[in-house]
């Protein structure tokens, strides 16, 4: 995914994260919301490589056009797909800290660490109420075609392998004095 001098290329990073998708309609109704939006952006990323090479370049043009956070732009759905990796990643963790939590306590804590902070008080209580739709854990197990040693092995994985992005992502925004509580 690399290109020259250790910039993320665009396209391969949206190839990557459309993946993600999967992951976010196996939890069901509760993440239908998410999943959509977070398709969406990821979508727009991927026609955005067309254009751009790299995830520099469309936060460079984004900052020189003085639309970083504005709806619809390249550097604003970024954002949000980084926010969506996030969650998966938190959501993970917490799912593997120890064999009895529910996924209904894993996505309870990752949506309130990592998307309730940007959120209005109706869409976090709409939230709420949704994650008592989620599958169980050992639902969530069969959904994701796994059994309970190897999805500890996959979620692992996930973990290790988003994390240098999501920080990489969070670098391009620091780098250009861009917060990133929004």
């Amino acid at each position: 995914m690399e290109a020259d001098g250790g910039e993320l290329r665009l396209g391969p990073f949206g190839d990557t994260c459309a993946l993600v998708s999967v992951l976010f309609s196996c939890l069901g109704i509760a993440f239908r919301f998410a999943e959509i939006e977070y398709v969406a952006k990821v979508n727009d990323l991927i026609g955005a490589a067309k254009s751009y090479g790299t995830l520099n370049d469309i936060l460079d043009k984004d900052v020189e056009n003085d639309c970083v956070k504005k709806q619809g732009s390249h550097s604003r759905n970024l954002r949000r797909v980084r926010l969506g990796l996030g969650l998966i990643k938190v959501l993970f963790e917490q799912f593997l800290s120890t064999q009895g939590c529910s996924l209904y306590d894993a996505a309870t804590t990752a949506y309130g660490q990592v998307c309730a902070p940007f959120h209005s008080w109706a869409v976090r209580k709409a939230v709420g109420a949704g994650m008592y739709t989620l599958p169980s854990r050992e639902q969530l197990i069969v959904r994701l075609n796994e059994t309970d040693c190897s999805v500890q092995k996959e979620m692992r994985r996930y973990i290790d392998a988003s994390s240098p992005i999501i920080d990489y992502i969070d670098n391009l925004f620091l780098a250009r004095n861009i917060s990133l509580d929004w």
